[in-house]
Protein backbone atom coordinates (compact mmCIF):
# COMPACT_ATOMS: atom_id res chain seq x y z
CA UNK A 1 0.00 0.00 0.00
CA UNK A 2 1.05 3.37 -0.56
CA UNK A 3 -0.44 6.42 0.19
CA UNK A 4 -0.39 9.87 -2.12
CA UNK A 5 -2.22 12.80 -1.80
CA UNK A 6 -3.15 16.67 -3.16
CA UNK A 7 -0.87 19.48 -3.44
CA UNK A 8 -2.84 20.61 0.13
CA UNK A 9 -3.13 17.19 1.86
CA UNK A 10 0.29 16.89 1.97
CA UNK A 11 1.17 17.36 5.42
CA UNK A 12 -1.97 14.88 6.53
CA UNK A 13 -1.11 12.38 4.08
CA UNK A 14 2.42 12.00 5.60
CA UNK A 15 1.36 11.50 8.79
CA UNK A 16 -1.33 8.80 7.89
CA UNK A 17 1.92 7.17 6.36
CA UNK A 18 3.82 7.03 9.38
CA UNK A 19 0.44 5.92 11.08
CA UNK A 20 -0.03 3.01 8.85
CA UNK A 21 3.85 2.39 8.20
CA UNK A 22 3.01 2.84 4.49
CA UNK A 23 5.46 4.62 2.05
CA UNK A 24 4.20 7.57 0.07
CA UNK A 25 3.99 8.31 -3.47
CA UNK A 26 5.48 11.33 -5.04
CA UNK A 27 3.73 13.67 -7.03
CA UNK A 28 4.33 16.49 -9.53
CA UNK A 29 1.99 19.46 -9.93
CA UNK A 30 2.27 22.14 -12.35
CA UNK A 31 -0.01 24.19 -14.24
CA UNK A 32 -0.11 25.16 -18.29
CA UNK A 33 -0.21 28.60 -19.23
CA UNK A 34 -3.77 28.98 -19.84
CA UNK A 35 -4.50 27.91 -15.89
CA UNK A 36 -5.22 24.28 -16.71
CA UNK A 37 -3.69 22.15 -14.09
CA UNK A 38 -1.13 19.14 -14.54
CA UNK A 39 -0.03 16.44 -12.36
CA UNK A 40 1.92 13.57 -12.40
CA UNK A 41 2.02 10.79 -9.48
CA UNK A 42 4.92 8.41 -8.91
CA UNK A 43 5.43 5.11 -8.67
CA UNK A 44 1.82 3.39 -7.53
CA UNK A 45 1.36 0.04 -5.93
CA UNK A 46 -1.43 -2.58 -6.04
CA UNK A 47 -3.31 -0.84 -3.37
CA UNK A 48 -2.92 2.86 -2.85
CA UNK A 49 -4.94 5.58 -0.36
CA UNK A 50 -5.62 9.14 -1.85
CA UNK A 51 -5.24 12.03 0.74
CA UNK A 52 -7.13 15.24 -0.57
CA UNK A 53 -8.97 17.81 1.51
CA UNK A 54 -11.54 19.70 -1.36
CA UNK A 55 -10.84 23.15 -0.13
CA UNK A 56 -11.20 24.79 -3.28
CA UNK A 57 -11.99 24.32 -7.19
CA UNK A 58 -8.11 23.80 -8.04
CA UNK A 59 -8.53 21.29 -4.76
CA UNK A 60 -10.96 19.37 -6.31
CA UNK A 61 -9.83 18.97 -9.76
CA UNK A 62 -6.36 18.16 -8.66
CA UNK A 63 -8.34 14.96 -6.88
CA UNK A 64 -10.15 13.83 -9.63
CA UNK A 65 -7.26 13.92 -12.16
CA UNK A 66 -5.32 12.04 -9.33
CA UNK A 67 -7.77 9.38 -9.24
CA UNK A 68 -7.67 8.83 -12.75
CA UNK A 69 -3.63 8.76 -12.64
CA UNK A 70 -4.05 5.82 -10.10
CA UNK A 71 -6.42 3.88 -12.51
CA UNK A 72 -5.33 0.04 -12.08
CA UNK A 73 -4.80 0.39 -8.06
CA UNK A 74 -7.10 -0.97 -5.79
CA UNK A 75 -8.20 3.23 -4.26
CA UNK A 76 -9.05 3.71 -0.75
CA UNK A 77 -10.08 7.68 -0.75
CA UNK A 78 -9.82 9.61 2.27
CA UNK A 79 -11.65 13.07 1.81
CA UNK A 80 -10.64 14.78 4.92
CA UNK A 81 -12.79 18.04 3.97
CA UNK A 82 -15.18 18.00 1.36
CA UNK A 83 -16.56 21.37 0.14
CA UNK A 84 -19.67 21.75 -1.56
CA UNK A 85 -21.00 19.56 1.46
CA UNK A 86 -23.43 21.86 3.47
CA UNK A 87 -25.95 21.81 0.62
CA UNK A 88 -27.86 18.61 1.05
CA UNK A 89 -31.75 19.98 -0.84
CA UNK A 90 -33.20 21.96 -2.72
CA UNK A 91 -34.49 25.19 -0.94
CA UNK A 92 -35.43 26.78 -4.65
CA UNK A 93 -36.06 25.35 -8.06
CA UNK A 94 -33.32 25.46 -10.09
CA UNK A 95 -30.69 24.89 -7.72
CA UNK A 96 -28.74 21.60 -7.73
CA UNK A 97 -27.57 19.68 -4.46
CA UNK A 98 -24.15 20.12 -4.36
CA UNK A 99 -23.48 17.42 -1.78
CA UNK A 100 -25.20 14.86 -4.18
CA UNK A 101 -23.04 16.35 -7.15
CA UNK A 102 -19.77 15.95 -5.40
CA UNK A 103 -20.32 12.63 -4.01
CA UNK A 104 -21.41 11.52 -7.26
CA UNK A 105 -18.38 12.26 -9.10
CA UNK A 106 -15.95 10.73 -6.06
CA UNK A 107 -17.95 7.47 -5.69
CA UNK A 108 -16.24 6.37 -9.07
CA UNK A 109 -13.10 4.45 -10.00
CA UNK A 110 -12.80 4.19 -5.92
CA UNK A 111 -13.10 0.93 -3.90
CA UNK A 112 -14.12 2.92 -0.97
CA UNK A 113 -14.52 6.19 0.79
CA UNK A 114 -13.83 8.18 4.05
CA UNK A 115 -15.05 11.39 5.23
CA UNK A 116 -13.77 13.40 8.28
CA UNK A 117 -17.28 15.52 10.34
CA UNK A 118 -18.93 15.67 7.11
CA UNK A 119 -21.11 18.42 7.82
CA UNK A 120 -24.41 16.68 6.81
CA UNK A 121 -24.12 12.90 7.32
CA UNK A 122 -27.04 12.26 4.71
CA UNK A 123 -24.97 12.94 2.24
CA UNK A 124 -23.06 9.58 2.19
CA UNK A 125 -25.64 8.23 0.49
CA UNK A 126 -24.54 9.68 -2.63
CA UNK A 127 -21.21 8.50 -3.06
CA UNK A 128 -22.39 4.97 -4.34
CA UNK A 129 -19.32 3.18 -2.47
CA UNK A 130 -19.11 2.20 1.09
CA UNK A 131 -17.73 5.08 2.56
CA UNK A 132 -17.76 5.76 6.55
CA UNK A 133 -17.76 8.96 8.06
CA UNK A 134 -15.28 9.65 11.10
CA UNK A 135 -15.75 11.76 13.67
CA UNK A 136 -12.62 13.79 15.62
CA UNK A 137 -14.48 14.38 18.83
CA UNK A 138 -12.63 12.66 20.99
CA UNK A 139 -8.84 14.29 19.27
CA UNK A 140 -10.52 17.63 19.71
CA UNK A 141 -11.24 16.32 23.39
CA UNK A 142 -7.75 15.11 23.96
CA UNK A 143 -5.96 18.57 22.43
CA UNK A 144 -8.43 19.91 25.06
CA UNK A 145 -7.15 17.87 27.67
CA UNK A 146 -3.42 19.02 27.01
CA UNK A 147 -4.40 22.95 27.96
CA UNK A 148 -4.47 22.00 31.47
CA UNK A 149 -7.76 23.57 31.90
CA UNK A 150 -9.93 23.11 35.37
CA UNK A 151 -13.42 21.61 34.90
CA UNK A 152 -14.04 23.36 31.30
CA UNK A 153 -17.37 24.08 30.33
CA UNK A 154 -17.57 22.50 26.75
CA UNK A 155 -20.17 24.69 24.30
CA UNK A 156 -21.99 23.92 21.12
CA UNK A 157 -22.45 27.07 19.51
CA UNK A 158 -26.26 25.71 18.57
CA UNK A 159 -28.12 22.73 19.29
CA UNK A 160 -27.42 21.72 15.52
CA UNK A 161 -23.63 20.86 17.40
CA UNK A 162 -24.55 19.67 20.88
CA UNK A 163 -24.06 16.57 19.75
CA UNK A 164 -20.66 16.78 18.43
CA UNK A 165 -20.02 19.14 21.71
CA UNK A 166 -21.29 15.85 23.83
CA UNK A 167 -18.65 13.38 21.79
CA UNK A 168 -15.88 15.98 22.65
CA UNK A 169 -17.04 16.43 26.79
CA UNK A 170 -17.09 13.11 27.07
CA UNK A 171 -13.32 12.62 26.75
CA UNK A 172 -12.83 14.68 29.52
CA UNK A 173 -15.93 14.22 31.61
CA UNK A 174 -17.08 17.97 31.28
CA UNK A 175 -20.00 19.87 31.42
CA UNK A 176 -21.49 20.44 28.38
CA UNK A 177 -24.80 22.91 26.94
CA UNK A 178 -25.26 24.70 24.06
CA UNK A 179 -25.45 28.58 23.50
CA UNK A 180 -29.08 30.07 22.80
CA UNK A 181 -29.94 33.34 21.38
CA UNK A 182 -32.60 35.47 22.90
CA UNK A 183 -33.98 38.23 21.26
CA UNK A 184 -34.48 41.26 23.80
CA UNK A 185 -35.42 43.66 21.34
CA UNK A 186 -35.57 44.25 17.76
CA UNK A 187 -31.93 45.12 17.61
CA UNK A 188 -30.31 43.35 20.59
CA UNK A 189 -29.73 39.70 21.25
CA UNK A 190 -28.50 38.12 23.95
CA UNK A 191 -26.24 34.65 23.58
CA UNK A 192 -25.90 32.58 26.69
CA UNK A 193 -25.48 28.80 27.70
CA UNK A 194 -29.33 27.37 27.80
CA UNK A 195 -28.67 25.31 30.43
CA UNK A 196 -25.39 26.06 32.35
CA UNK A 197 -23.28 29.37 33.58
CA UNK A 198 -20.32 30.17 32.56
CA UNK A 199 -19.68 32.65 35.28
CA UNK A 200 -15.89 31.82 36.76
CA UNK A 201 -14.93 29.29 34.01
CA UNK A 202 -12.91 28.15 30.98
CA UNK A 203 -15.34 28.29 28.55
CA UNK A 204 -14.47 25.97 25.06
CA UNK A 205 -16.77 26.52 21.77
CA UNK A 206 -16.49 23.60 19.91
CA UNK A 207 -18.00 23.05 16.53
CA UNK A 208 -16.87 20.98 13.41
CA UNK A 209 -16.27 23.94 10.79
CA UNK A 210 -15.49 27.30 12.16
CA UNK A 211 -16.01 29.38 8.87
CA UNK A 212 -16.36 32.84 9.33
CA UNK A 213 -16.39 33.27 13.02
CA UNK A 214 -19.28 35.37 13.27
CA UNK A 215 -21.50 33.81 16.00
CA UNK A 216 -18.69 32.75 17.90
CA UNK A 217 -17.10 36.95 18.13
CA UNK A 218 -20.26 37.78 19.46
CA UNK A 219 -20.92 34.57 21.58
CA UNK A 220 -17.11 35.49 23.16
CA UNK A 221 -18.08 39.07 24.20
CA UNK A 222 -21.45 38.11 25.77
CA UNK A 223 -19.39 35.15 27.52
CA UNK A 224 -16.73 37.11 29.03
CA UNK A 225 -19.84 39.75 30.10
CA UNK A 226 -21.37 36.72 31.72
CA UNK A 227 -18.40 35.83 33.85
CA UNK A 228 -16.39 33.41 31.98
CA UNK A 229 -13.02 34.01 32.80
CA UNK A 230 -11.21 32.45 29.69
CA UNK A 231 -12.70 31.42 25.94
CA UNK A 232 -11.19 29.29 23.72
CA UNK A 233 -12.37 27.64 19.99
CA UNK A 234 -11.81 24.54 18.63
CA UNK A 235 -13.45 23.02 15.52
CA UNK A 236 -12.32 20.01 13.33
CA UNK A 237 -12.07 21.70 9.88
CA UNK A 238 -10.65 25.60 10.26
CA UNK A 239 -11.93 26.98 7.09
CA UNK A 240 -11.22 30.81 8.71
CA UNK A 241 -11.81 32.73 5.59
CA UNK A 242 -12.42 36.64 5.50
CA UNK A 243 -9.97 37.24 8.22
CA UNK A 244 -11.73 35.04 10.49
CA UNK A 245 -8.96 33.72 13.01
CA UNK A 246 -7.64 37.79 13.33
CA UNK A 247 -11.12 38.62 14.20
CA UNK A 248 -11.76 35.78 16.88
CA UNK A 249 -7.99 36.72 18.28
CA UNK A 250 -9.37 40.03 18.40
CA UNK A 251 -12.59 39.24 20.37
CA UNK A 252 -11.04 38.09 22.98
CA UNK A 253 -10.82 34.49 22.23
CA UNK A 254 -7.20 32.81 23.83
CA UNK A 255 -6.85 30.23 21.88
CA UNK A 256 -8.31 29.36 18.36
CA UNK A 257 -7.67 25.19 17.26
CA UNK A 258 -8.62 22.77 14.75
CA UNK A 259 -7.40 19.77 13.30
CA UNK A 260 -4.86 19.48 9.82
CA UNK A 261 -8.41 18.22 7.66
CA UNK A 262 -7.57 21.75 6.52
CA UNK A 263 -3.99 22.59 7.18
CA UNK A 264 -3.03 25.99 9.03
CA UNK A 265 -1.07 27.79 11.89
CA UNK A 266 -3.41 26.65 14.13
CA UNK A 267 -3.55 23.00 13.73
CA UNK A 268 -2.79 22.07 16.98
CA UNK A 269 -4.26 18.18 16.56
CA UNK A 270 -4.23 15.75 13.50
CA UNK A 271 -6.72 13.41 11.81
CA UNK A 272 -3.94 11.19 10.97
CA UNK A 273 -4.05 8.44 13.36
CA UNK A 274 -8.19 8.28 13.22
CA UNK A 275 -7.92 8.02 9.48
CA UNK A 276 -5.13 5.35 9.83
CA UNK A 277 -7.35 2.84 12.29
CA UNK A 278 -10.21 3.38 10.01
CA UNK A 279 -8.08 2.18 7.34
CA UNK A 280 -6.52 -0.60 8.86
CA UNK A 281 -9.88 -1.68 9.79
Amino acid sequence: MKVISTEKSQVLAARIAEALGAATADVKFARFPDGELYLAAGALDDETVIVGSVTDNDALVQLLLLIDACEGSDIHLVLPYMAYARQDKKFKDGEPISARAIARVFGRNVADCITVNIHEPDVLKYFGVPTQNLSLARDVGAYISSLGLDNPLILAPDDGALSFAKGVAAAGGWDCDSLEKTRLSGSEVRIAPKNLSSASRSVVIVDDIISTGGTIVTAAGMLYQQGATEVYAACVHGVLIGGAYVRLKASGIKEISCSDTIERACSWFSAADCIASAIRK
